[in-house]
């Protein structure tokens, strides 16, 4: 074919009345035209016969397309066995972002990037279009050293060949702390929940937790049973006992947390609380109506004393009692109620929260059952000496709370006297003796501010009861 053109350019440069003077000078030179004119015509046929399309039903045709079906089977699974092999797996924890391991993308999986949107929780999804379809896979179950565990994205079609795919949603937890403390644990669930309900309420097949990209296998027992109420059924933990170290896990849906509450408005937070709250009640059995109205009419109010033993208890606790007892008597409706935490079922601390209206309590885990309390309810806070100095912005986590649940944080008492420490008071070693200290009291300050809280709570439950209405009164995104 390549030789035609020239052959074609030949017999072009060939005008007729040569070829005629050829002809009549020698029957040699006729010969030889026509056999150059024969091939001339042949070459054009086969040039032809590749402008036209063969039969489908010809052999040449079938055999043609199924090479080029074997072709590509090859070529595409050779491109798979490219994308197994680029499957790269990464720390979990990755120590160049040590110092900074809460910022940003964290030292948690860092090279991903959460989905951010206006208000709403910050978070991962796979597969999702920010992964480009790619699932989220594990490999180890390290419980010392984040640093030996990791991760990997991989295409469904492509995973490795030793690879687990395990179905359903997984939620992936990273708390930079612990799941036994309720506040600790409670920052990590709260997220789950907002995204539970903003994804039809969607619920997990299984848990993954993780402190410092270490594997972590139990929750708190509080944190358990708040999980199994919201829900709908206690959270499977998984903590890949039957895996191999060395093969890799990969999660058929997987949405992971690692920033708390970090991105929610204010209006989101309480919308979450609100539904934690009502399917923590539903769980208990808990009637919303139990003591609102007395059989006068009027409004009940529930003064619960929420006590602590050891660290950070009341010094003269019965003195602290005598003060709030006198002046709720003062109250009609009011009722006192003490209670210890540390002796408390959770469907009896959601019960006494929900007959509380201002929960007075010392600074501790406790007073995260206040969400569990009707909005607008008050707390009252107690430190013992030292904390406002040393204790770092962690000791308003409970202002925070109370403003995201819907809450009135009343204010802190900070008792000025206290063990006395071995270094100047503004030396960070004081916070050691000053952390666990007792708390004392004065009279004086204590009525004036449980008179002045009562009276205020008195009046807004009082409009309350004569609009008919409640301070928990939310609609929730599922029944």
């Amino acid at each position: 074919m390549a030789k035609a053109p020239p052959v074609l350019t030949r017999l072009q440069n060939h005008s007729p009345k040569k070829a005629h003077k050829q002809h009549s000078m020698s029957p040699l030179c006729l010969s030889i035209f026509l056999l150059v004119t024969c091939v001339a015509l042949f070459t054009l046929f086969q040039i032809q016969s590749l402008h036209t399309p063969p039969s489908s039903s010809s052999p040449w045709f079938l055999m043609h397309q199924w090479q080029k079906v074997t072709t590509s089977t090859q070529e595409l699974t050779s491109m798979a066995e490219k994308l197994r092999q680029a499957v790269t797996f990464l720390p979990l924890k990755d120590l160049r972002y040590q110092e900074k391991a809460l910022q940003g993308h964290t030292w948690f999986m860092s090279s991903m990037y959460d989905t951010r949107e206006e208000g709403e929780v910050q978070y991962q999804q796979f597969p999702s279009q920010s992964s480009n379809g790619r699932l989220l896979c594990l490999k180890g179950r390290d419980t010392h050293d984040g640093s030996w565990n990791s991760y990997a994205l991989a295409w469904p079609e492509t995973l490795l060949f030793n690879a687990t795919l395990l179905k359903g949603l997984t939620f992936v937890s990273y708390n930079h702390y612990n799941y036994d403390n309720i506040w600790h644990g409670l920052s990590a669930v709260v997220p789950f929940v907002a995204w539970h309900i903003r994804n039809e309420c969607e619920s997990p097949s299984r848990w993954i937790l993780y402190h410092w990209g270490e594997l972590r296998f139990k929750m708190g027992a509080w944190l358990r049973t708040l999980t199994e109420a919201t829900f709908d059924g206690e959270p499977f933990i998984e903590g890949f006992e039957w895996a191999n170290n060395s093969e890799p896990i990969c999660f058929e849906k997987a949405v992971v947390m690692r920033h708390n509450e970090g991105g929610m408005s204010r209006v989101r937070r309480m919308e979450t609380y609100d539904y934690m709250r009502r399917k923590a009640r539903a769980y208990c059995n808990v009637s919303l109506e139990d003591a609102r109205i007395n059989n006068k009419g009027l409004p009940g109010i529930g003064l619960t004393l929420f006590m602590r033993t050891g660290p950070r208890s009341f010094r003269n606790e019965s003195a602290v009692i005598g003060i709030f007892e006198k002046e709720c008597a003062k109250v009609e409706g009011c009722k006192l109620m003490v209670a210890y935490s540390n002796n408390l079922t959770f469907c009896e601390q959601v019960k006494l929260m929900s007959l509380t209206d201002i929960l007075v309590s010392p600074h501790g885990a406790q007073l995260t059952n206040m969400f569990l309390m009707d909005r607008n309810s008050s707390v009252m806070e107690f430190f013992p000496k030292g904390w406002l100095k040393l204790a770092g912005v962690g000791q308003y986590v409970y202002h925070w709370i109370a403003s995201w649940s819907g809450m009135k944080h009343q204010g802190a008492w900070r008792d000025p006297e206290g063990e006395p420490c071995p270094f100047p008071e503004d030396d960070r070693w004081c916070m050691s003796v000053y952390k666990g200290g007792k708390i004392g009291l004065n009279e004086t300050y204590f009525s004036k501010w449980a008179k002045n809280v009562l009276n205020e709570v008195k009046t807004r439950k009082t409009v309350e009861v004569s609009n008919k209405s409640t301070a928990s009164t939310s609609s929730c995104a599922c029944s």
